[in-house]
């Protein structure tokens, strides 16, 4: 009897550490059976410590990952273990919650293996307020943070209820045919066909013909009537993007279809009816083209009833963390990995470029990422190159002490610029009180530019 005490004594300041442990934790032995439950693990579950002693942790759990992904396994098999895998699993009362795992091996004295150890934290709430966010800050396939955006958002109903021709103006990579699409979806004429064409990537010939179709014998290959791209858009939209780049000539016969809403087939003698929404989008000044006689103007005043400008990523850095996850969370779908994030170093570099290829151009660099990175956080070694050796960001103070400060400072210096470098008017844009800013520009050393 005496003998046992020790090993009662120490089993019993086990479970007090264990207790006292606000993550899940349990223990399992060779034959998957549990042999320790704390009480978070309890709360977690719903079910006792009692029912669950002996049982299987599958039949405890009832996690999705149990049958054929069992992380505990997968560490006892590989003796890797295994940090924050996020899985659902269905508690005591019916309700599923979200938790994150993490797993390691038990060996005895011997150093042979006696089982395993899992951890796990309830992150429901969490994963309910971040999904919340995204819903805040998502319009179909657009996610934005920023103002200037969040205001097009609140108008894109009324663009969108409108039969109104909409001309989307931004620069190469910054959405123009997400927000096409997110028109389109949002109208009346969401359940009939979107067709884009981008009127940049074909010669003028084949790009009327792709447009307007043709007929049998209108040239040497045309062995068969082909519809045109206003056809199949018929009750529907089209959406015309690079419309800067096409011919006077093409120009002339576009503004008759907006302005009689016919066109003629190429090689076809008669005029054919379309009723369709026309959305054209462009990276150039179509005024300064129609200056330059290069664009018509009765053209441009027809496609521009409604304007959209997109601002560049350069001027609303403060989606780039937003966007990193939204990346982060589409390429662990299609590279079939469990990346986490960005770490702030890396962050610190993405927030201080540039970014002449906008949104395109962090999806590439996200990517990259994605093959570079072994682990769970993508590293500012995982970046490429020149992003991070132009890194030093000429609006930071230099008493600036971290990553997180220097995203913090890039932030709030690219919100003032934006702003002519008034301050009232930055405080109002960010949604702070003015002395809210002035406390940080003093705390991170920024210099600020005086309104001119």
């Amino acid at each position: 009897m005496s003998s046992n005490m020790p090993t009662q004594s120490k089993t019993k300041h086990s479970d007090i550490i264990l207790d006292s442990i606000a993550d899940g934790v349990f223990t399992v032995d060779d034959k998957w059976r549990i042999t320790s439950f704390n009480k978070a693990a309890e709360k977690i579950t719903g079910v006792p410590r009692e029912a669950a002693l002996g049982s299987f942790c599958g039949d405890v759990l009832h996690a999705d990952c149990c049958e054929k992904d069992c992380a505990l396994k997968k560490t006892i098999a590989t003796q890797t273990p295994i940090v924050n895998k996020q899985v659902s699993i269905v508690n005591n009362h019916g309700d599923i919650k979200t938790i994150s795992i993490s797993t390691a091996i038990l060996r005895d004295k011997n150093k042979n293996i006696s089982g395993g150890v899992e951890t796990f934290r309830d992150i429901t709430v969490e994963q309910n307020l971040r999904k919340q966010l995204y819903e805040k800050y998502t319009r179909e396939d657009i996610i934005s943070v920023s103002h200037t955006i969040q205001k097009l958002f609140d108008v894109l109903p009324e663009i969108a209820g409108s039969p109104a021709s909409v001309l989307i103006n931004g620069e190469s990579g910054t959405g123009k045919e997400l927000f096409a699409r997110a028109i389109h979806n949002l109208s009346p004429r969401k359940n009939k066909p979107f067709i884009a064409v981008n009127c940049a990537a074909l010669p003028d010939t084949l790009l009327e013909s792709e447009l307007f179709g043709y007929v049998a014998g209108a040239f040497t290959d045309a062995k068969k009537d082909k519809p045109g791209r206003f056809k199949l858009a018929d009750s529907g939209t089209i959406f015309l993007d690079e419309i800067g780049d096409i011919s006077p000539t093409l120009q002339m016969k576009l503004l008759r279809v907006i302005q009689e809403k016919e066109y003629q087939p190429l090689g076809s003698a008669h005029t054919e009816k379309v009723d369709v929404r026309i959305i054209t989008a462009t990276n150039k000044d179509l005024e300064q083209l129609i200056k330059e006689n290069l664009f018509r103007q009765d053209l441009y005043y027809r496609i521009n009833v409604v304007k959209i400008q997109l601002p560049p990523l350069r001027e609303r850095m403060e989606d780039i963390n937003i966007l990193c996850d939204h990346f982060i969370t589409k390429f662990n779908l299609s590279h079939k990995k469990n990346i986490k994030s960005v770490n702030g170093d890396a962050l610190a570099c993405l927030m201080s470029y540039n970014f002449p290829g906008n949104v395109r151009e962090l999806e590439n660099i996200i990517e990259r990422a994605f093959v570079m990175c072994r682990g769970e956080i993508i590293l500012r070694e995982h970046l490429p190159a020149e992003i991070c050796l132009n890194n030093t960001n000429d609006f930071i103070g230099e008493n600036s002490k971290s990553s997180f400060e220097d995203i913090e400072a890039s932030f709030l210096m690219n919100a003032l610029k934006r702003n002519d470098w008034n301050r009232l008017a930055t405080a109002k844009e960010l949604g702070i009180h003015k002395t809210t800013l002035f406390r940080k520009i003093k705390k991170l050393n920024l210099k600020p530019q005086k309104n001119p």
